[in-house]
């Protein structure tokens, strides 16, 4: 049977694009909760404050996201929804890193609706969805494993649900590091640094950074 996505959040800068793709959710796939963002701050806000639900559909070059290393970092940060790039961009380089990126499926805007519906309900069924560019449509490999960076820990405040690089922005969060700081210290894009936060935030039960710090600190 197939798994209806109850609840989804469409991350993209197109309004029209995003209205078209929510009414395909509702109409063809039977979406009862869509959601909008156009910024991949505004993403985070939603995702955060409300759970992220079944499905996260992103354009790749929405404003705040850096590419393949933000998705990285969604598909730890929110590990219990199905991730996939929806683009207008088909360079085989992009999807490939998408994919190796840990999404469940790289959709292009190009494709006819009934097509991107299939590709939707395809990836909600387990698969990986693969565009015609790259040689095949679907293939029948399971969904790739989360990130493998979890590490093990004993802590009882959350930070064993964290990966290896959450713990590092974690780390140097605790050092009055704001968000800018941390990507230059660990080399990595500010976007990525607030997807990792807000992991780090539901982990821990808190919802602001000044929230985490004191948590973290009277323990």
């Amino acid at each position: 049977m197939v798994r209806i996505a109850i609840r989804a959040l469409i991350a993209d800068d197109h309004e029209l694009f995003r209205s078209g793709l929510k009414q395909l959710l509702v109409d063809v796939l039977q979406a009862g909760d869509v959601r909008e963002a156009e910024t991949l701050d505004q993403a985070l806000e939603t995702l955060t404050n409300e759970g992220a639900g079944d499905l996260i559909l992103v354009d790749l070059r929405m404003p705040g996201m850096s590419g393949v290393e933000a998705l990285s970092a969604l598909r730890d940060g929110f590990p219990d929804a199905k991730v996939a790039v929806v683009s207008a961009w088909e360079d085989r380089g992009d999807i490939l890193a998408a994919l190796g990126a840990g999404v469940h499926g790289y959709i292009p805007k190009s494709l006819p609706s009934a097509e991107i519906a299939g590709a939707i309900r395809s990836i909600l069924e387990g698969r990986i969805f693969v565009p015609p560019s790259v040689g095949r449509r679907e293939s029948g490999r399971a969904e790739p494993p989360a990130s493998s960076g979890s590490v093990s820990s004993n802590n009882a405040l959350g930070q064993d649900k964290l990966t290896s690089r959450q713990k590092e922005v974690l780390t140097e969060l605790l050092k009055g590091q704001a968000s800018k700081e941390i990507a230059r210290t660990l080399d990595i894009a500010e976007g990525t640094v607030k997807i990792h936060l807000a992991a780090i935030y539901r982990a821990l039960g808190v919802r602001t950074r000044a929230e985490a710090i004191a948590r973290l600190k009277s323990h």
